[in-house]
């Protein structure tokens, strides 16, 4: 029995996530923005919770932790770095570490940069990322307690998942990131055709998550950051894939 994810709006600009296994009705939620969108997905569904697992420790993603285990009794999954506390975790996982919820298998990747103690969630079977803030869709988050070096390589290891792969992120920042993307790429056909995509989604209220990870490489700019033509575009000839990697983003940090 293949799995149901669902997507739907937490805090302003956040995406709640479930991910159910109707072979075994275990339901996770990827990271816990706020409880009433989560419980109200839950119960729409006729679903159980048991199982959250965090991306990482800021409060946009952990806030509704407590109550949802207060409710439920659920497992909290969250990064083995406990550098900062992250409240009613009961499993750390560090990266190439496999969590199970019921028969789903998903596995950890550590992505820091955004935060020291981020990870990814990778269901292979699936074909699914669930990425929270290190990328976001033609986008990749700010680098708050990590490095530049730090952050582009932890985009490196989501890039090297598979083409078919679907992205799930953290906000819905994509008609965002779309707009300071064409100021470096505005002859980018794959990025033209998502901006129009993204236009229209938006104008109907819907989500522009999730997206296909194979044309995330294509019209995502900050996943190329070691292709020469990017650099050539920032005036940058010759420069490593880090220097132009940090100047995009100090440049998105800007807009």
């Amino acid at each position: 029995m293949a799995a149901e994810i669902r997507t739907f709006p937490c805090l302003s600009d956040n995406f709640g996530y479930l991910i159910h296994d109707g072979a075994t009705n275990a339901t996770a939620s990827i990271d816990a923005p706020e409880a009433g969108p989560i419980i109200a997905a839950l119960d729409r569904e006729g679903w159980t919770l048991t199982d959250i697992l965090i991306t990482h420790h800021h409060g946009d993603h952990v806030g509704g932790v407590a109550e949802l285990k207060q409710k439920y009794g659920c497992r909290v999954v969250a990064p083995h770095d406990k550098s900062t506390k992250i409240a009613h975790a009961d499993l750390r996982v560090a990266n190439g570490d496999v969590v199970k919820v019921g028969s789903l298998l998903a596995r950890v990747l550590e992505t820091p940069g955004h935060t020291l103690d981020h990870i990814s969630y990778v269901f292979d079977g699936e074909k699914a990322l669930f990425a929270a803030d290190t990328l976001f869709s033609i986008g990749c988050g700010r680098v708050f307690e990590g490095s530049y070096p730090m952050m582009w390589d932890s985009l490196l290891k989501l890039r090297a998942l598979p083409d078919d792969f679907r992205l799930y992120c953290g906000h819905e920042y994509t008609a965002s990131n779309v707009k300071f993307a064409l100021t470096v790429e505005p002859d980018n056909a794959a990025l033209q055709a998502r901006a129009e995509e993204v236009k229209r989604l938006r104008a109907d209220n819907k989500p522009t998550i999730p997206s296909l990870l194979g044309e995330e490489k294509k019209a995502n700019v900050f996943l190329r950051a070691d292709d020469p033509a990017v650099a050539i575009k920032l005036h940058m000839k010759g420069a490593t894939a880090v220097d132009v990697f940090r100047e995009l983003r100090e440049r998105k940090n800007k807009s």
